[in-house]
């Protein structure tokens, strides 16, 4: 008997929240629902959800309010749903703990594939496998060894230092200032030029195109993340 992952969409909008519980069905996802932060709640004690797609603007409550409850008292990955101009919104949400993110107006395939990959991802961990593929790319990090279609890459100090902030949440948007705080633990040296040239020399190595990364994804004016996408799906 297949397990069919458990969804909770909470989006006060029931037009969203109806073609997001669509698409989910479609792909065998069982679904549960709520229209404010009140009965997400109520719903997250009773459902156990394996992934919860949270928007931010809700009715009763700041959305935002909700990412670390979440986090503290349930294993599900969360996905957050924010208008397009809140770039700040995201970083926050991120930054307090959401797996992802997608921008309102979406593609449902473009939020199935981010289920997905959070889903991947959150059996990953329960694994304890400590070695992370994207494509070509092995990232072991406990060897400190990376390998590019078998081949070893040598990274410096700190390239390494950013990629393992990337491979210890593949899939994930890692915020710039998260990925600076652990290059640079002073503060005074940290500024995002010097981050985008270790990602760049890093995409060098890395990449088979530099100028069309599929290892390492940029979220414009966000962070970065390893694109679980784009490997072959299990």
């Amino acid at each position: 008997m297949t397990i069919r992952n458990k969804v909770l969409v909470v989006e006060d909008e029931p037009q969203i929240r109806s073609l997001i519980q669509i698409a989910m069905a479609r792909t065998g996802h069982a679904t549960s629902e709520a229209g404010t932060a009140h009965e997400a709640l109520e719903r997250l004690r009773k459902d156990q959800p394996d992934v919860v797609v949270l928007d931010l603007g809700l009715p009763d409550r700041d959305g935002l309010e909700l990412v670390p409850i979440i986090k503290r008292n349930t294993s599900a990955a969360l996905i957050v749903l924010s208008a397009r101009e809140a770039s700040e919104e995201k970083v926050a949400a991120l930054d307090l703990g959401a797996d992802d993110y997608i921008t309102k107006p979406f593609d449902t395939d473009e939020l199935l594939a981010r289920v997905r990959v959070a889903l991947r991802n959150r059996s990953a961990r329960g694994s304890g496998d400590p070695v992370v593929n994207v494509g070509d790319v092995s990232i072991d990090l406990p060897e400190r060894k990376i390998t590019k279609g078998g081949r070893e890459v040598h990274l410096t100090r700190r390239e390494f230092a950013v990629l393992s902030q990337l491979a210890k949440f593949p899939g994930r948007v890692i915020t710039h200032q998260q990925i600076m705080a652990q290059v640079w633990p002073n503060e005074a040296e940290r500024h995002v030029e010097y981050l985008r040239v270790l990602v760049r020399a890093l995409r060098q190595k890395l990449e088979t195109d530099p100028q069309r990364p599929q290892v390492i994804g940029n979220e414009m004016g966000i962070g970065y993340r390893l694109k679980m996408d784009s490997n072959p799906a299990a």
